[in-house]
């Protein structure tokens, strides 16, 4: 597995650590879960975790990526530790269209890595415009920042950190071989690939001149002027030398400035496209995600408005229950007073014929 570990774990700007995470040979791997070296940030051990090929479910199309605890099973019991991430899948290309998201989060014993389940559709990263993947080598970078007052991580700051410095031989001459297939020109053009440990990228066209826009003006202002002059009787050779001239300003080439100019406005509108397209899929999947469990919110009020309901049946029950006691022992108190009173009655009437007997047994 070391084929595509490669860590660089250094320090931005005083505060922030900055952790590259380079994976070569992207397409040979088949592992379903890779799991980078340990860095450590602060006295703390972490590493990355990610999912090539998603995580069950709804996210099978979508490239998983956490931050996690790297010694969790030997720390103490009840531990608990704070930081603030940012991660990123770089575009080689551009930079400023890498994938990123920032978090703060705690991690404890119950919860020991955090991440996204849906960092990164499957399209956008095998989509061959964006500098996801080049020469099957991507880039993964991590932020953290362990103070909870300050938030210092940011897109902004992900995407500006080294922009000048990050960009790779490969993904420069990659970028370059696409950008001049994508330009216009009157002949092949020959691209030499470079090895990954090439010096430089060599891209090598061969162009024909072209004329100028004052030499086709002049040639069509002459020719007009010649075919409308009434005076004039054309010879065969004029005749032929002037269809000549013609066929010649039918193949010259328009303008290439012109052409380039509208081709690059052609390619950042369907790079905007593209972005939006993929910003749009992003939505789509957290709308799906948000719909699921909206409906699984809707089952549990439903479940909980069951039991509520059976809960007040039955208390309904236990109150005419209870109302039906009252009433009882409003009668049972009747009748006990009334008891009293015959025993109070049955006493005494006990006494006195004691006190009978007891004189009687006196005058015998």
């Amino acid at each position: 597995m070391e084929g595509y570990r490669d860590l660089n774990p250094r320090d931005v700007n005083g505060q922030v650590t900055k952790v590259t995470w380079r994976i070569e040979n992207f397409s040979r791997i088949k592992d379903k879960k890779l799991c980078s070296e340990i860095f450590t940030v602060d006295g703390n051990k972490w590493r990355l975790i990610i999912y090539p090929r998603g995580t069950k479910g709804k996210n099978v199309g979508f490239w998983s990526i956490f931050f996690a605890v790297a010694d969790s099973a030997t720390l103490p019991s009840g531990w608990s530790r704070y930081a603030h991430f940012g991660l990123a899948v770089i575009d080689q290309f551009h930079r400023e269209n890498s994938k990123t998201l920032v978090i703060m989060k705690d991690f404890t014993c119950s919860v020991t890595s955090w991440g996204f389940l849906s960092f990164l559709p499957f399209c956008e990263l095998h989509n061959p415009t964006r500098g996801y993947l080049v020469n099957d080598t991507c880039l993964v970078e991590a932020y953290v920042f362990t103070d909870r007052k300050i938030g210092f991580i940011s897109h902004e700051l992900i995407v500006k950190t080294d922009a000048d410095k990050l960009k790779t031989k490969e993904a420069d001459c990659v970028k370059a071989a696409m950008d001049n297939q994508k330009t216009t020109s009157t002949k092949p053009v020959e691209i030499t690939n470079p090895s990954p440990t090439s010096p430089s990228c060599q891209i090598m066209a061969t162009e024909p001149e072209e004329p100028t826009e004052e030499d086709m003006n002049t040639f069509f202002t002459s020719l007009e002027s010649k075919l409308w002059s009434s005076n004039t009787i054309f010879s065969r050779e004029e005749a032929k030398e002037a269809l000549a001239k013609v066929e010649k300003g039918l193949n010259m080439a328009p303008d290439k400035n012109c052409l380039t100019e509208k081709e690059s406005i052609k390619l950042t509108i369907t790079h905007k496209l593209d972005c939006n397209l993929i910003r749009y899929k992003e939505v789509e999947s957290e709308v799906v995600v948000l719909h699921v469990q909206v409906e699984e919110a809707q089952k549990k009020r439903e479940n909980m408005l069951a039991e509520r309901k059976e809960i007040f049946k039955s208390s309904k029950k236990m109150k005419m229950e209870l109302e039906a006691l009252e009433k009882h022992w409003a009668e049972y108190e009747v009748k006990t007073k009334v008891a009293e009173e015959e025993e109070n009655i049955v006493e005494a009437e006990w006494g006195r014929i004691k006190d009978f007997i007891s004189s009687i047994k006196g005058k015998i």
